[in-house]
């Protein structure tokens, strides 16, 4: 069985992409010093102005790109997600390692994230190349 992706699919995936990415950005707004912090803490980070840094700078790029792919839909910004999914999953990867085995995936959730990133990719340059 094979599955035929058609044009008028592409707005429902992208629309999950952009709650995805805002959605991650208020939890994170609002556990800021819970989870948040905890999830640094645990990975033995501690200093204030480190984990302020980094907490925010993950709200600034949820939300710069959940407005990304929500307002300016492309390529380009499919690709910049891609990449930063994949750096985020990287640096998590390194300093809380057991994420990847957690029952809820928080880390294996990126697998498919990173599929629909790709495969919206590849369908806007299809569109742009004939022109649909």
């Amino acid at each position: 069985m094979t599955l035929r992706l058609e044009p008028r699919d592409l707005p429902l995936l992208r629309a999950s992409l952009v709650v995805v990415w805002l959605a991650t950005a208020l939890v994170s707004l609002i556990e800021l010093h819970g989870q948040s912090l905890q999830l640094l803490h645990s990975a033995g980070l501690r200093h204030p102005g480190l984990t302020d840094a980094l907490i925010w700078g993950g709200i600034a790029v949820d939300v710069a790109l959940g407005l990304a792919l929500w307002l300016r839909p492309g390529r380009p910004v499919y690709l910049a997600a891609l990449g930063m999914l994949g750096l985020m999953t990287l640096v998590t990867s390194v300093l809380l390692p057991a994420l990847w085995l957690h029952p809820l995936g928080p880390l294996l959730k990126n697998l498919p994230i990173a599929a629909l990133l790709w495969v919206l990719a590849q369908a806007s340059s299809r569109s742009r190349e004939t022109g649909t």
